[in-house]
């Protein structure tokens, strides 16, 4: 690849255009609340309503509106093996949500339990990697161990994994990157950790692959979940298996319903009109690998836009930080030093001294920028961290169709914010 002929800044203004939320209005609002769900481009939104007007019937006909169909379905399974890295479009579970999949494929894995095994949940985690098997845990008499994150690194570390491990340890449920503190987990070192002990290693993704690209041969784990939302794309959400574990686990489905995978583990008609969207996202995606430089198959471009707009987030994340870091009464709850950047993704949150987390965000929103406040149901390292449970954080997300501009205007009305604060107590 020639490093020189590639675009040396992020073509965001083309980016914008794509997206109809910012390009139909001459100041659209900043939309800072992407780890709760992005903004969905045009080709996804043509692709979803193309599916519903074309392919609205059900899959294994022999006319022409199932055929279409049937069509969506595997194209979207094959984009989102493309996206993970996966082997195969044998290996990707499609469903409703993250969360709603790991409560259904819990219940798969919890075969493979006894009475007395223990489990591995981090402190780090979104509810939706901790609850599943929580109410495992209940159903089945396992043992619960807590795996802490650490306060200096803000990520977890080996060494505290170490000593949980042990012949008894059946799962270890980990996330990539937190939905409160941004912090990015050394997946492939904790699961090796892991697999030795004899562990089964599910990962939540969510808040990792809206920024960086993962893949799934090299990483170690035993699966891998996200959300298409979370990246640009409709409401679904996906995981993967390794296909001789999937094809181990007994499925809970109705008894006319197929074995095969992944069929078997989605359970119901399948969204077809949101697959349609899923596989556009993908394709969008691969589009931003085609406007900054980079060809080769679809991985390739996916692997180069991803290192495309992973630079340009970070320069937006390193002035937010800079800049928070500057006003008073305000502690960052992650990664600060920029020296340690690497190991975070652009989702940065704060709290204040004076001034109530709901209080902030009522107020950013007044001033027509989206910011989410509270627990954002990161519950475990709300408790970690000592805050209170309904106050939480105030969370602001940078997407790579935020732009420059819209953080200095950011940090301009969170500073009147704060200096309005502090002459009402003078």
């Amino acid at each position: 690849m020639n490093t020189q002929a590639l675009p040396q800044t992020f073509p965001v203004e083309t980016v914008r255009a794509r997206f109809p939320a910012l390009s139909q209005t001459s100041r659209p609002p900043i939309y800072l609340d992407n780890p709760a769900g992005t903004l969905v481009p045009q080709p996804v939104i043509d692709a979803v309503a193309g599916a519903m007007a074309e392919a609205s019937s059900n899959l294994g006909g022999s006319f022409a509106g199932s055929k279409r169909a049937d069509a969506i379905w595997l194209a979207a399974h094959r984009a989102v093996a493309d996206l993970l890295g996966a082997a195969s479009e044998r290996e990707i579970v499609i469903g409703q949500n993250m969360t709603t999949l790991t409560l259904h494929l819990s219940r798969s894995i919890g075969r493979l339990f006894a009475p007395g095994d223990e489990i591995i949940l981090t402190r780090m985690e979104h509810e939706g990697n901790v609850s599943p098997w929580l109410l495992l845990a209940r159903d089945l008499g396992l043992t619960v161990k807590w795996l802490p994150f650490n306060r200096k690194t803000w990520r977890i570390e080996p060494a505290d994994l170490a000593p949980l491990l042990s012949s008894s340890t059946r799962l270890l449920a980990l996330n990539f990157a937190s939905n409160m503190t941004g912090s990015v987990n050394d997946v492939a070192a904790l699961s090796a950790m892991a697999r030795k002990a004899g562990a089964l290693v599910y990962v939540d993704a969510v808040q990792l692959v809206p920024h960086r690209l993962p893949d799934v041969a090299t990483l170690g784990c035993d699966m891998l979940a996200c959300s298409s939302y979370k990246f640009f794309g409709p409401h679904l959400g996906m995981v993967w298996g390794r296909e001789p574990l999937l094809a181990q686990l007994e499925p809970y489905k109705v008894r006319c319903a197929s074995d095969a995978l992944p069929e078997r583990f989605e359970t119901g008609t399948p969204q077809t009109e949101l697959l349609a969207g899923l596989a556009a996202t993908v394709d969008y995606l691969a589009w931003l690998g085609d406007i900054t430089g980079h060809g080769g198959s679809r991985r390739d471009k996916l692997l180069g836009g991803y290192r495309s707009f992973e630079a340009y987030e970070n320069r937006l994340m390193h002035r937010l930080i800079s800049g928070l870091r500057g006003l008073p009464g305000i502690t960052i709850m992650g990664i600060s030093d920029p020296a340690a950047f690497a190991h975070r993704v652009p989702t940065i949150s704060f709290t204040h001294d004076t001034i109530s987390t709901h209080v902030f965000a009522k107020a950013l929103a007044e001033r027509e920028i989206y910011a989410w406040s509270g627990h954002n149901f990161a519950l475990e390292p709300a408790r970690l961290l000592g805050l209170d449970e309904d106050e939480g954080v105030v969370r602001l997300g940078i997407a790579h169709y935020n732009t420059a501009e819209e953080i200095e205007r950011t940090l301009a009305a969170i500073a009147e914010i704060v200096g309005a604060d502090a002459r009402m107590l003078a």
